[in-house]
């Protein structure tokens, strides 16, 4: 084993191979290690993160380095079987790569019963193995914009199935109408890690449509899944007069369903969600609206509570009789039935936080109100004329005082963000390593949840040009793509990634580089290296 450090609450294991990566993923779910809280597993690396009050990374170390990869993987008993059109527009490309015909493309993945190796990319992407020996299959040198769901590809040794349409690079060879990702399901990822998996033809002599379950729904729609509860919800609701650019449900994130590719999501400046809760007398953990830029505007019936923190923004309260007044932030605001609340263009920071004394009457997904833009998991986006109800409340608690943050990044402002390199710092030049915190990075207009898209005057450049096997990515990673031009990964970014990762943001400064708005430019301080608190032996 070799253990590459990322930050301060995670490390990379990297493994000799697939076959390890299963041995070691198998006995650290059979015995968890106390103080580790989620796994990614990879081609050749296992992304451990945990709970450093809990237990050290030496001391994690030491017990993941006892293990024994020399076992077994314990097969599955589930077999799912998946119905496929041969008819992808890369089979002939494919055909051509491996040298044999279309027709001995699909007999031999077919014919082959692949399992499920590791999960990641999005929410019910499978990474499958054990196909056979002849499929090693290059990515497409120009991935797609836009990969329909349903699309069976593949990619070096794996197959897969596109459960959404997202941009890839991988060869599609057919398409099935198997659901990969349902959340009417118990288990609403299809494919499981460990489970066996057969592909079908479906213009094979004898296939019979209904002969496949991979279908199966239990009857409840996603709409009915994801909409905010209307019936029932307390004697006070806000009517969504207007939503500006892009307002959405946010909490603390769904932790825990890496198994199933899905990421923590969660609020962009989590202290500042947990304040706005605080101000109102919420546990700091209730839902709140996370909205980005100006023009939210929110409208009362009955008597409510509100409070508005994180970025400065200018908040007005207009009366229906036509009065009109400002209001502050981090303060408790009450409004009276029929006011409207007002947030206006931020003049530092990008993203404000509103909550409501009682908390939202929200539907969670997997265990959380948080909406996963990337991943399309949870309550969507806001819509003007939406009524938010508001629960009733059943205990009186004072809201807690609070001060703003005295400094928030402005447009065309320079924000500093401390830096731990690691764990892919090897795969640059040391030119680039020094470039990285030597140069200015302006953030671009394509930033948004998933990631702020930086632009440099100089590009950094790889010392190791092969590809990256995928392998986890937390929050805060900088990973940097063939372009040079690093991505900041924040609240919904993917699970796993196939660019190499420079450095990740200090955990203290992730609420700040959630703030950060489009056109601002960044510094990045190298603190001192987590690589330089691992233990001497694992370097």
């Amino acid at each position: 084993m070799r253990f590459l450090p990322v930050n301060r609450h995670s490390i990379m294991v990297e493994l000799a191979d697939l076959q390890q990566t299963l041995v070691l993923l198998g006995a650290l779910q059979a015995k968890p290690i106390a103080g580790v809280q989620e796994l990614v597993p990879a081609a050749r690396t296992i992304l451990v993160q945990f709970a450093p009050h809990i237990i050290t990374a030496a001391q994690l170390i030491g017990e993941i380095a006892a293990h024994d990869l020399q076992g077994s993987v314990q097969r599955s008993d589930v077999l799912v079987e998946i119905p496929v059109r041969y008819d992808g527009e890369d089979l002939a490309e494919v055909a051509q790569i491996l040298n044999i015909s279309a027709e001995e493309v699909v007999r031999r993945h077919t014919q082959s019963e692949w399992s499920v190796a590791f999960t990641g990319f999005a929410p019910g992407f499978a990474y499958l193995t054990g196909g056979d020996p002849i499929f090693n299959v290059p990515r497409r040198a120009t991935p797609r914009t836009k990969v329909p769901a349903g699309a069976v590809a593949l990619a070096g040794t794996f197959s897969a199935v596109y459960p959404q349409a997202s941009p890839g690079g991988w060869q599609i060879i057919g398409v099935t109408d198997s659901a990969m990702w349902d959340l009417s399901r118990d288990l609403p990822a299809l494919l499981q890690p460990g489970y066996r998996v057969r592909f079908v033809d479906m213009a094979a002599p004898g296939y019979e449509s209904d002969s496949n379950q991979a279908q199966a729904k239990d009857g409840k729609s996603q709409d009915a899944i994801e909409k905010v509860v209307s019936a029932g919800a307390g004697q006070s609701a806000l009517k969504v007069r207007a939503t500006g650019l892009l307002t959405v449900f946010q909490d603390l994130g769904r932790h825990g369903q890496a198994g199933q590719g899905v990421s923590a999501s969660g609020a962009m400046d989590q202290a500042a969600l947990k304040t706005a809760n605080r101000l109102v007398g919420n546990a700091s953990n209730l839902p709140a609206l996370e909205t980005v830029g100006g023009g939210l505007s929110l409208q009362s019936a009955g008597e409510n509570v509100v409070a508005v923190t994180g970025a400065d923004a200018p908040i007005s309260i207009a009366t229906a009789d036509g009065r009109r007044w400002n209001a502050a932030r981090y303060a408790a605001i009450a409004l009276a039935d029929g006011d409207t609340l007002t947030i206006g263009q931020p003049t530092a920071g990008a993203r404000c936080y509103v909550a409501v004394r009682g908390g939202y009457h929200v539907a969670p997904v997997l265990g959380s109100a948080a909406t996963d833009t990337l991943a399309q998991v949870g309550p969507k986006a806001l819509q003007a004329g939406q009524m938010l109800n508001v629960h009733a409340v059943q205990h009186a608690v004072v809201g807690e005082e609070a001060l703003p943050p005295d400094h928030l990044p402005a447009v065309d402002g320079e924000v500093v963000l401390d830096v731990e390199l690691g764990p892919r710092t090897d795969w640059f030049t040391p030119e680039s390593v020094a470039l990285l915190s030597r140069q200015r990075w302006q953030v671009t207009p394509q930033s948004n949840r998933v990631g702020l898209r930086l632009a440099g005057e100089q590009a950094l450049s790889r010392a190791i040009a092969s590809e990256l096997p995928s392998e986890g990515t937390p929050l805060g990673a900088i990973q940097v793509p063939a372009s040079g031009q690093p991505v900041l990964f924040l609240a919904d970014h993917p699970l796993t990634g196939g660019y190499p990762v420079i450095g990740c943001v200090a955990p203290y400064h992730l609420d700040l580089a959630g703030q950060i708005p489009v056109g601002a430019w960044i510094r990045f301080n190298p603190v001192l290296a987590f690589a330089e608190m691992m233990p001497a032996a694992t370097k």
